[in-house]
Parts: structure tokens; sequence; C-alpha cells
């Protein structure tokens, strides 16, 4: 590297590092004042690309793309390459997206399973369309966040899943005790590119950027070293796809409005809530013809109109407490998958020591907890609370195995001498001895010790 363009990558690091105290007077990498737009102006859509490459516009994307992180695309740069590679090449990227010539890279496929089986694609751009989706993003989100509906809680800042289903539960307890839940077949990859540029131009008018979007949309998927073209979807992976979902499908939240209905609608997920299975039935045909228009299709197995107890949406369900009171639950698909990860996590031929598998177990529950901690089912939680006691309790027994260490290990913990001998004569009967003995010894203060979080 250059003393050149090692000092330019200094002077941007020092910058970036500023920019997080809130201190960074914003410079170029020369030193110089940018005479680009600076991104404290709002010029109108004509001029969009000149606010999308605006210095703090540019600072603020590169930090946001860095702390999120991710996986290369097809060109293998890491997020930590990027601050290099722009110090080098920023003039030049900039002028292309300036002049309506820059092209985005092919993203790079790549499918995960999904909680209810099959798989979703995520097609990964590289580290630099991560930047610039970022750059458009952070221009257009705030132009098109305050347009959308409040019903419409996915993908928008200062709004989180909870707000939906604390809505959703809200129409509940007002009497609307039947829900119309939709599920899109396949919605982010079967997005109509026409359809979506059809909306975004009725708001910009800005040439360079239609044509830059345009492009990012149809830029190919590589599987296998083979890119392969597309001509529909906006695939999960990138900082725009969210935002352009929400820009298509706000004028299904708007017609629903209009229409007096009340809903809840995380990303492609609705729920709209009726006082009648009749009423339901009409606003299903209703939403199949809107989203039809979208050239977009219900996916007819997974969705229904129905009781909310009997459904679930983003993770919960809901049931009636005496008094006619509506309360969140966790819903039974989301309760199997925590035990299914329990389970192999506490698999008793694992090998691990128990502070170990606590420390692991600890990591996903709290997460799991975090996520879930709406539920008003404190019965349930502390019912699986102490199954999963009670599996760490037969792990802790295999470990000691049979003989002198299960005896003195338990008189130790308090446990009477009849009570350790009986235990180290039958350690085989792991699940049996874990319930009757080890409940007394290794008990919920044992497991709090060594960090294992509570769920209720």
């Amino acid at each position: 590297m250059s003393l050149e363009k090692a000092r330019h990558q200094k002077i941007a690091q020092a910058e970036l590092d500023a920019e997080d105290r809130g201190e960074a007077p914003i410079v170029g990498a020369s030193g110089e004042a940018s005479t680009a737009a600076s991104g404290n102006e709002s010029p109108g859509t004509d001029h969009l690309m000149e606010e999308v490459i605006g210095r703090q516009n540019a600072l603020a994307a590169l930090k946001r793309v860095r702390r999120n992180k991710g996986s290369p695309g097809i060109d293998g740069m890491t997020v930590d390459e990027l601050v290099p590679h722009l110090v080098g090449n920023w003039p030049e990227i900039r002028a292309r997206l300036l002049d309506g010539s820059y092209e985005p890279s092919a993203v790079r496929k790549v499918e995960i399973p999904k909680p209810g089986g099959g798989t979703r694609m995520l097609g990964i751009p590289t580290a630099l369309d991560r930047f610039v989706q970022q750059l458009i993003l952070q221009v257009l989100q705030p132009r098109f966040d305050p347009t959308f509906s409040e019903s419409s809680h996915g993908f928008r800042p200062g709004r989180r899943a909870h707000e939906a289903v604390c809505a959703a539960q809200r129409y509940l307890q007002s009497g609307r005790r039947w829900v119309v839940d939709v599920d899109l077949e396949k919605f982010f990859d079967r997005v109509n590119h026409d359809v979506l540029m059809g909306r975004l131009e009725k708001r910009i008018t800005d040439k360079r950027m239609l044509g830059l979007i345009r492009r990012f949309l149809t830029a190919g998927m590589m599987a296998d070293g083979v890119v392969m073209e597309r001509y529909e979807g906006t695939p999960q992976g990138g900082p725009l796809s969210p935002l352009l979902a929400n820009v298509l499908l706000d004028e299904v939240d708007k017609e629903l409005e209009r229409r007096g209905h009340v809903f809840a609608r995380y990303a492609d997920d609705c729920n709209v809530y009726v006082r009648s299975k009749r009423a339901g039935e009409d606003v299903m045909e209703l939403l199949r013809r809107l989203y039809a228009e979208l050239r977009l299709k219900v996916n007819e197995t997974k969705s229904a109109v129905a009781r909310p107890w009997n459904r679930k949406f983003l993770g919960y369900s809901f049931w009636v407490a005496p008094g006619k009171e509506v309360r969140r639950r966790v819903a039974p698909k989301a309760l199997e998958k925590l035990k299914e990860r329990v389970r192999e996590l506490t698999a008793r031929n694992a090998g691990s020591s128990l502070p170990t598998i606590i420390e692991e177990l600890g990591q996903y529950l709290r997460g799991w907890k975090g996520y879930f901690h709406l539920a008003q089912t404190p019965r349930i939680l502390g019912e699986i609370e102490e199954w999963i006691r009670h599996r760490l309790r037969a792990v802790q027994l295999k470990h000691w195995k049979q003989g002198r260490t299960t005896y003195e290990a338990l008189r130790k913990l308090g446990a009477s001498e009849r009570t350790a001998a009986l235990v180290a004569a039958n350690t085989r009967r792991w699940w049996h001895n874990a319930a009757i003995a080890l409940h007394f010894a290794l008990t919920k203060a044992y497991f709090d010790r060594l960090g294992l979080p509570r769920l209720t």
C-alpha cells in the first residue's frame, strides 16, 4: 500500500471513529471539504443522487454496513475490506452514481431452512453494493416512511414486531374475534419489477435513481458459479429490499384503511380483524383481488379466516382469560421449536460439561426471552423452566456415572445417605432419578448460580 493511500485510509478511519463519538467534522480524505452535497440539504426528487453521494450520508451508510457486518458477496470482499476499497475508489464510484452508469454485481444465492419447513432464499450483495443500497435507503426512507400506514410495523424505524402483536391484541379485545390471516406465496421472490417500478415512479422523478433501483432488482443471482438472470423478486439480504416491499404493499394497506378495516401488517404477514366469519370471507376475497393486481398470489394452504386462538402471528397467539380478557401467549409451534433446540443443547451424549452446556443454553434462552417476554402465560413458562432443569439434572447424573462419584457428589450437595446410595446404584435411570432425587440436590438456586436464565 502506498504512503498516500495509507494516509487517506488513516484519515477515513479517524473520521469514522469520530463520527461514532458524534464529533466528526465532515471532510474529504484529502482534508478538503467535499464539493458534493453535504447531506444537510433536502433536494427535490429530481436530484436525489446528489443527496445519495453526500458526505454525511456516505459516512452514516458506511457506519451502518460495518455494524451489520454480514457475509461477503460473489467478489469475496468483507466489510472490513470495504473502507480501504472506498478510500481508493470513491471518486470513481461517486461519478458513476451521478452519471447513471453504476452497475451492481450479481447477488450470491443462499438458502436457509424455514421454521415450518422448506427454505428461504437470500440474495447476498457484495459489500460495495450493500453500501450503495444503504446510501439509497437513507435518502428514500425519510421520504417514504411518514406516508406509510400506521398499521404497517415491519422494517420501519422505531417500530418492532411487538407493537404489531399488541395492536392485534387490542383489536381482539374490542370484540373482533375473527382474523383474516393472509400468507403470500414466496413474496420476496415474486415481486413484479414493472409493478414495483410503477409505484416508485409516482414518487421519484430522478431517472438516475429509478434506473439504479431497477438494475439492483435485475442484477443476476450466482449459484454454483453460474449467474442466473432475474426477472422478478427482490431477494432478502440487501438493505433496500424491505423498503421496496413496504412501498409495494402500502397500496393494499391504504385500501383496507379506506374501507374502515383494522389490521396489523409486518412485512408480508398481514392479519385483518373482523366481527364475523362472513365479514372475514369478504375481506379475504378483497385481499385476493388486491394482491392479484400487484401480481402477487395468496398461499391458500397457509391462509384462512379463523378464530385467532387457532392461528399464530409473528410467533405469538392469543387466549381468553377468565373475565373475557384477551391475553398473549407463545404460539404452539414456537414452543415446540424452543423444545427442539433445548433438546439439542442438552443432549446427554454431547460430552460437554454442565457449565458449558448452560452457557450455550443461556445464550439461546436469553434471546428467546427477549422476543417472547410479552407472553402472559407464567404457568406454561414455569413448566418449561422445570422441564429444562429436569433435562440438565439428567445430564449431570450421566456425567457423574455410576459408583462413588455420584454418591459423593450428592452428599456434598446435601442429599441424605439413603438417597445418595439409591441414586448411585441406579444412575442409568437418568430421567427417573433426575426427577425423584436430584430435584432436592440440584435446586433452582443451584442453576441460578450457574447462570441459567429464567423464562418467567
